[in-house]
C-alpha cells in the first residue's frame, strides 16, 4: 500500500527533513452528524488550500456587521499570515545562520490557487516566486533579485511532486527547480510540506488513522474516522457493490469532490458504471456511509434555507510546536440536499468563529 502508491518517493528514503517535520501545515476536514457527534472525513496533508478564503471572509463580515464583533468575544484569525511566517522559519535548515529566507513557490497565474499562493506571500512580507525565479547557485536554492540571485532557507511549495524537480521526477516540468530535491537531501533548503507527504492524503491509508494514532501516542484519537471500507479487499468489495445505493464511493487520490459516486442521489446507469470501475481497479476506491451532515442557513432567493457544511482548520506544524488556528474554512454545499462542498463543484464558503471563554 505505501510502496506501490502513486505518491510514494523512493527519493525520500533515508532522507530526515529539518527538524523532523514532514507536514508543516495540515487541513482537516470535520463533519458533525449529531449533537456531539463529529468525525474526521479525510486529511490533507500534501498541499491544503482554502485558508485564503478563511482569512477573506474574516475581512468581509468585519467590514460589513462590524457590530457583531464588537457584541461577541470572537478569537481573530487575521494573525494567521504571521504564525505561518515564524512557523515556516521555525523549521529552516539547521546550517542556517541569521533570520531565514522565506519564499512561496507558485506554479504560476493560471493555476486554480494562484490567489491564494499570491496572497499568503503578500500577507506575509515575503517573496512569490516560480520554477524560472529559481536555481541551485553553490549548493544553494537562491531565487533571481534585482541585486543577483539571493540564496532561500524555506520554500513553501504549492507546486506538485512530479514538476518539483525535472532532474528527480518529471523531465518535462517547467515549474519546478533543477537539482532542488539534491539540494534538499543535502539538508540546505526545508521544503514545506516535505515530498511525499501526499501518501498520507492517500483515501485508504486514512483508514488506518486510528491504528497510526495509538500505535504512535499510545493513546486512541479523540475524534473518530468515518468508517470506510477498503475495496481492495474482496469482502469490502462485495459488500460495496451490494449496497452501492447506500454508500459515498471515492477515489484514493481523489480532491475537489472528482471522480466520486453519492449512491442515494446517483442513477442506475451511473451505478452500474461505478461498478464496472470498481471491479476492475478495486485497489483505487474506498467507500463509506452517506452520513447526514449538520447544515447551516443561507440566503436563497426564496429565503433562508439549510444546506450542508464541512470544517476544515488548519493546523501550524514546526520544532516549536503545533498551532491551531482559531477558525478554519467552513464550505457550503449550495445545491439543495447535496452533500458536496467542495467548491471545484460550486460550493461556497462562510466565516467560522471560535468564541473566548
Amino acid at each position: 500500500m505505501i510502496s506501490q502508491n502513486s505518491a510514494f518517493l523512493p527519493q525520500m528514503c533515508g532522507v530526515s527533513p529539518p527538524g523532523g517535520i514532514y507536514t508543516h501545515i495540515v487541513g482537516i476536514d470535520l463533519v458533525r452528524t449529531g449533537e456531539d457527534q463529529f468525525y474526521v472525513l479525510e486529511d490533507n496533508a500534501r498541499t491544503p488550500s482554502g485558508v485564503s478564503y478563511m482569512l477573506e471572509n474574516r475581512e468581509t463580515m468585519l467590514h460589513m456587521f462590524p457590530e457583531l464583533f464588537s457584541s461577541n468575544r470572537v478569537q481573530p484569525v487575521q494573525n494567521y499570515p504571521d504564525d505561518l511566517r515564524r512557523s515556516l522559519a521555525a523549521s529552516m535548515p539547521p546550517a542556517t545562520t541569521g533570520t531565514p529566507t522565506v519564499a512561496v513557490l507558485t506554479p504560476g497565474l493560471y493555476n486554480s490557487a494562484y490567489f491564494e499562493h499570491a496572497f499568503l506571500a503578500d500577507q506575509m512580507g515575503v517573496e512569490l516566486v516560480e520554477g524560472h525565479d529559481l536555481q541551485v547557485v553553490d549548493g544553494r536554492v537562491a531565487m533571481r533579485t534585482t541585486e543577483g540571485y539571493q540564496p532561500i532557507d524555506v520554500l513553501y511549495r504549492r507546486v506538485d511532486d512530479e514538476f518539483l524537480d525535472p532532474l528527480n521526477f518529471n523531465p518535462d516540468s517547467q515549474l519546478g527547480v533543477p537539482g532542488i530535491m539534491d539540494v534538499y537531501r543535502a539538508g540546505g533548503i526545508t521544503i514545506a510540506n516535505a515530498p511525499g507527504t501526499g501518501i498520507a492524503d492517500d483515501k485508504a491509508i486514512y483508514s488506518y488513522m486510528p491504528e497510526i494514532v495509538e500505535f504512535y501516542t499510545g493513546e486512541r484519537p479523540l475524534l473518530e474516522n468515518v468508517p470506510t471500507w477498503r475495496c481492495s479487499e474482496p469482502n469490502a468489495l462485495a459488500y460495496v457493490l451490494d449496497n452501492l445505493s447506500d454508500l459515498v464511493v471515492k477515489e484514493v487520490h481523489g480532491s475537489g469532490g472528482y471522480g466520486m459516486l453519492i449512491g442515494p442521489t446517483a442513477t442506475k446507469k451511473e451505478k452500474a458504471e461505478f461498478a464496472k470501475k470498481l471491479k476492475s481497479r478495486p485497489g483505487n476506491y474506498i467507500a463509506q456511509p452517506t452520513l447526514s451532515l449538520s447544515t447551516v442557513p443561507i440566503l436563497t432567493r426564496q429565503g433562508l434555507a439549510p444546506r450542508h457544511v464541512d470544517l476544515r482548520p488548519f493546523v501550524l506544524v514546526s520544532p516549536n510546536g503545533v498551532n491551531i488556528t482559531a477558525g478554519g474554512l467552513t464550505r457550503v454545499a449550495l445545491k439543495k440536499g447535496s452533500l458536496v462542498v467542495n467548491s471545484s463543484q460550486g460550493g461556497g464558503t462562510k466565516d467560522t468563529w471560535v468564541l473566548e471563554d
